[in-house]
């Protein structure tokens, strides 16, 4: 699958903005992104090899099943990459009416019911069965750092996400990124929040009502 790099034909889009404290720049820029990619590479669900049910990670932005980070990546300044959600949710419903037939059937073949302890047992087989069969749902958020400038935006929505990328990316690289929002550059800037409010001119009040207001 691939896909062009953050198109923007129409619509809104959703990102979040930090500033990356890299300290001193490396000499050898692609090797070092490869470097940090690599330490946090997408890996997919072993189904065999544990119970987990996620997996997360850095793919190439233009081929999201691939953590091949050797081209691609740096384009005049700025690196592009994307980050790779995998989700095996089995649904409580399947499993529910899957057991149902598994009580009938004991109950049948047993001449009474089952255990609480079988029933448990039974229902952890009949999840690892229905897992097995589930394919995984996908996300893929996309990535763009500003070397040069120091700017990183996440492309996502959702608050979690972006503390989850934004914490592996200061993991794979030894990087500090500090959120560019209004709020957070007030803070650092020290502005009290008061000074923060809408102007008179905003909300469409005169100094003369606002003086007023605050009598």
């Amino acid at each position: 699958m691939v896909r062009a790099p953050m198109p923007l034909l129409r619509g809104s889009v959703t990102f979040a903005r930090f500033h990356a404290e890299t300290g001193k720049r490396p000499q050898e820029t692609r090797r070092w992104l490869v470097r940090g990619l690599d330490r946090g590479a997408f890996e997919p669900i072993d189904r065999t090899r544990g119970e987990d049910d996620r997996s997360a990670g850095f793919v190439s932005l233009e081929d999201p099943d691939s953590t091949d980070f050797s081209s691609g990546v740096l384009e005049a300044g700025r690196a592009l990459f994307a980050w790779r959600v995998d989700t095996i949710q089995v649904k409580a419903g399947a499993v529910r009416a899957e057991l149902e037939k598994w009580t009938a059937a004991f109950a049948s073949e047993h001449r009474r019911p089952p255990t609480r302890g079988e029933k448990a047992g039974a229902k952890d087989e009949i999840r690892h069965r229905l897992r097995g069969r589930q394919p995984p749902s996908t996300r893929v958020l996309d990535v763009s750092w500003n070397l040069d400038g120091g700017e990183l935006q996440i492309w996502a929505a959702s608050r979690k996400a972006v503390d989850e990328i934004a914490a592996a990316l200061e993991a794979a690289f030894e990087v500090k990124l500090a959120p560019l929002s209004v709020g957070a550059q007030a803070l650092r800037a020290k502005i009290a929040e008061s000074a923060l409010g809408p102007t008179a001119a905003l909300v469409g009040l005169s100094r003369e009502e606002v003086s007023r207001g605050e009598a």
